[in-house]
Order: C-alpha cells, then sequence, then structure tokens
C-alpha cells in the first residue's frame, strides 16, 4: 500500500520560510570562551578601562566567531552615542525608564567602543543602545554595563547591530548618510568597502534627501531606488558629489509628483496612498520583463521624470486608486 505523502504547506503571501538550523556545528564551545589567553591588544584595552576609571568583569570570546570582548563597568559620564546615529525616541526612552524603574534591575548591556581623542572628553561610542543609555542616565545611575569591542570599526556597523528598536526608513536613511561623511574625513575607501555598515546603496541617496527635505517620502521611491543603485567604486569623498546629485534628481521628481498629488485632491480624490500611487504609476520598472537589461539610476529617472510629466491627472478615477493598495504615504 502506497504510503500518501503529507501535502506542503504553503505560507502566506508576504512570510518567508524560517531557516532551518544547518546541522553543522560552528563557533566555540561553552568553556572554549576563556579557554585561551587574550592578545595584547585586549589585554591593553583591559588596563585602558581601567585608567578611565571603568571596571573590567570579564574577558572573554563570542561564541560565533570568536572574537575577543571585554565585559565591563562604564562611567556613565563617558559613554554616548555614535554622532550618526538616530534621534532618541522619547516615547521608547520613558518606557524604558518605567521598566528599569520599576523592576530595579539592568539587565542588557549596551555595545561601546574605546575611541580616545585628546580633544574630547568622552571615551566610549556606543553604535547599539543610545536609548538605554539615555534612560540609566535619567535615572541617575553612575555606571552602566557594556559589552566592549576591541575593534573601532564596530561603531560603524550600527544598522548591522541595532536591534533595540526597529529602525523606518528614515531613521535608517539619516543614519547611513551621517556615517558616510564621518567615513568620508577618516580615509579614501570606496563606498562598496563600507556595504556591511551601509547595507543599501540606496540609503546613501535617500539620506541625502532627508537632510534636505525632512518630510520626504522615501518611501515612495526606495522600492524603485533599491533595484537600480548600487555601491560607488570611488572614494566616499569623490562620490559624495555623484550622490549629492542623485539626490537633487530624485527631489526634482518628487516636486513633479506632488504637482500631480495636488492635481488628483483638486479632483476630489482623497487616499493615503496618493504619492505612492502616482510613483507607482510611472515607475519604469512596474511591468518590465525579468529577462530585460536592468536599467540604471540615470535611466530609471529619466524614464519616471518624462512620465510624470506626460501623467494625467484627469483619468484616474476612485476605483483606480482602490485597487492600487499599498502602504500609505510616509509623513516624517
Amino acid at each position: 500500500m502506497a504510503v500518501k505523502q503529507s501535502k506542503k504547506v504553503s505560507l502566506p503571501k508576504g512570510v518567508r520560510r524560517r531557516r532551518k538550523p544547518t546541522g553543522v556545528s560552528t563557533g566555540l564551545a561553552a568553556a572554549e570562551l576563556q579557554a585561551a589567553a587574550p592578545p595584547g591588544e585586549v589585554a591593553d584595552l583591559h588596563h585602558a578601562i581601567e585608567d578611565d576609571g571603568g571596571k573590567p568583569l570579564a574577558v572573554y570570546r563570542e561564541p560565533y566567531g570568536g572574537r575577543w570582548l571585554i565585559l565591563a563597568a562604564l562611567p556613565i559620564e563617558l559613554v554616548e552615542p555614535t554622532p550618526y546615529q538616530r534621534n532618541l525616541s522619547d516615547t521608547h526612552v520613558r518606557k524604558l525608564e518605567a521598566v528599569i524603574g520599576k523592576i530595579g534591575r539592568f539587565l542588557d548591556p549596551i555595545i561601546a567602543v574605546r575611541l580616545p581623542r585628546p580633544d574630547h572628553a568622552v571615551r566610549y561610542w556606543t553604535p547599539n543602545g543610545n536609548h538605554r543609555l539615555s534612560a540609566m542616565k535619567t535615572l541617575g545611575a553612575r555606571s552602566i554595563i557594556s559589552i566592549v569591542v576591541p575593534e573601532a570599526s564596530a561603531a560603524y556597523q550600527i544598522l548591522a547591530m541595532n536591534t533595540e528598536k526597529a529602525h523606518n526608513l528614515r531613521e535608517k536613511s539619516l543614519e547611513v548618510i551621517r556615517m558616510y561623511k564621518e567615513l568620508a574625513r577618516l580615509d579614501d575607501a570606496s563606498e562598496d568597502t563600507y556595504a556591511l555598515e551601509f547595507e543599501e546603496p540606496a540609503f546613501i541617496t535617500l539620506g541625502l534627501c532627508y537632510e534636505e527635505r525632512p518630510r520626504f517620502s522615501g518611501g515612495a521611491y526606495h522600492p524603485v531606488l533599491k533595484r537600480v543603485e548600487e555601491f560607488l567604486k570611488q572614494p566616499l569623498s569623490v562620490a559624495m558629489s555623484t550622490r549629492q546629485q542623485r539626490a537633487k534628481t530624485v527631489l526634482e521628481l518628487d516636486d513633479l509628483i506632488v504637482k500631480q498629488v495636488e492635481a488628483l485632491k483638486a479632483k476630489g480624490l482623497t487616499s493615503p496612498y496618493l504619492k505612492s500611487f502616482v510613483v507607482a504609476r510611472v515607475n519604469p520598472l512596474r511591468f518590465r520583463p525579468k529577462d530585460a537589461l536592468p536599467l540604471s539610476f540615470d535611466e530609471a529617472l529619466d524614464r519616471m521624470t518624462q512620465a510624470a510629466q506626460k501623467f494625467n491627472p484627469d483619468k484616474i478615477k476612485m476605483d483606480d486608486l482602490a485597487k492600487s493598495g499599498g502602504a500609505a504615504d510616509e509623513m516624517d
């Protein structure tokens, strides 16, 4: 008798199936995390923390990559967020203050790197923990528990490490462009060198747009930019002029889109999706065959600009908007 095979359960549209464990062990076993002597630079960091008035609590290797870390109590006045990360959320900080105060415990260490600067009193930057740091300072804490990473480059891996509070598109983009400008001062590396730190090339262009226009609706343009942007192989200081020109192009397109949105409103069409609807209508990638050659940024934006100029609001009906669905336009 044939065995009846069970049907493969299909997931709802948009829901990704979780990855299964590989079944292959990797990293270090628990007993190995302190089984070796730390290298000289870690020992130097240990002494530097003590000289700063802090207290190293443990030196160990993290279990996945085996890199050395120091768990330490740091004087709270010596710790600041990286200068290019998102602004604090007052609501989130107040919630943390209430929870920490209520349970009387601080259980979630922040990430920190030591960046000694002779002209700067602050010695530690946290790329992951700004809200917790702010809450502890408000509560009057004198020290804060930190996982101190010896590699200063960790200060620029803010998007990859920040799991404290989910970033929205505006926050990600602004953090990336602030980080971009800081790194451009430090070396001549190209954009693709920092692919992990920047996460997406589109965030660089969008960050410049948000700096110029804080209420810019980046969510309407992100799906297009994500497909036509790529990391430039030029030094950051040189690539910046290209990024600024691209941001200018996007903002000029946005001006055309806003005019068409206002024309639709004048017709009596109201919807939270109006801008996204118009952008989708002029998107040259919308029905582009999968086997077609990819469009460059300039090609895509030129076509969108031409289509936006030819867009006729009189041909749009309320049913068209109802069918479009999608996410509501951002009002950042």
